[in-house]
């Protein structure tokens, strides 16, 4: 019997061992890949070996296997760029290339969860946000937004604060430093209670607007990131006052993070 109980350990001990080397193979091929940038499209073994910190040796063999699985290929000049596999992967139609294609599915989601309209918001290059899309409450009274497409500064509402909390500090500064008129009576117009706000939206990762921009209605929104670990946009929960209390904000603040999580991880963004 303990022959028996011995050769079961033995045979899992060398499962065991063969996973881990196979795993071990995946982290430094990933590695390898991260290499790659615009800025080197193209390195050689000695280059790529020392930004991974492997041998040489090492390097080499794992180039060869991923050269044979179409991940990387030997250019002319015999050095390494990004090979034909992640190419047709790329233009397969298989990655959303849009926000809106990223976020619809956690937005159907979200909206399953919490019954509250749920929007996604786009940042546009003159820092603005505009809504872009929505998915609506089965509420009789819910929130529903009207101006798809319309340009909205970033200032006013949650889910323009959830963006201007993350944009680089140079960017927030000059968006602060206009003047911000009120369009409901909670409008925050004071720049430096602005500022003491981001920074509480940089520490819990969302923001909340108290009929800030729209009378009656109370948001909770999180950033969206894209590939560069830049803001996208914003997902957002929005009701009436009546179905939206400060504790149920604080409660859905989380939720809301998560799916903006999800939907930053589709478009390719790393950041935690």
């Amino acid at each position: 019997m303990s022959e028996t109980t011995e050769g079961r350990t033995g045979a899992g001990a060398k499962d065991n061992g063969a996973a881990r080397p196979a795993v071990q193979a995946i982290d430094r091929a990933v590695a390898i890949l991260k290499c790659f940038s615009p800025r080197r499209p193209e390195m050689g073994i000695s280059d790529i070996a020392r930004a991974t910190g492997l041998s040489t040796s090492t390097t080499h063999r794992i180039l060869a296997s991923m050269q044979a699985n179409g991940l990387v290929r030997q250019t002319a000049q015999r050095r390494y760029a990004l090979g034909p596999l992640l190419v047709q992967l790329a233009r397969s139609g298989a990655f959303p290339t849009t926000l809106r294609d990223a976020a619809l599915g956690a937005m159907r989601e979200l909206r399953a969860i919490v019954d509250e309209t749920v929007g996604l918001h786009e940042l546009l290059p003159g820092n603005e946000r505009a809504v872009i899309d929505q998915v609506e409450s089965h509420h009789a009274l819910r929130r529903t937004y009207t101006e798809l497409g319309v340009p909205i500064p970033l200032v006013y509402g949650a889910p323009g604060k959830a963006m201007l909390a993350f944009l680089p500090r140079p960017a927030a500064e000059e968006l602060l430093a206009g003047p911000i008129d009120a369009v409901t009576p909670a409008t925050i117009t004071d720049p430096a209670r602005l500022r003491i706000e981001l920074e509480a939206i940089r520490e819990r990762g969302y923001a909340l607007s108290f009929s800030e921009r729209t009378p009656g209605i109370r948001t909770v929104a999180a950033p969206v990131f894209d590939h560069e670990s830049g803001v996208a946009g914003s997902i957002s929960v929005s009701a009436p006052e009546s179905r939206m209390p400060e504790d149920r904000m604080f409660e859905l603040g989380p939720v809301v993070v998560r799916t903006a999580g999800e939907v930053s991880e589709v478009l390719g963004c790393t950041r935690e």
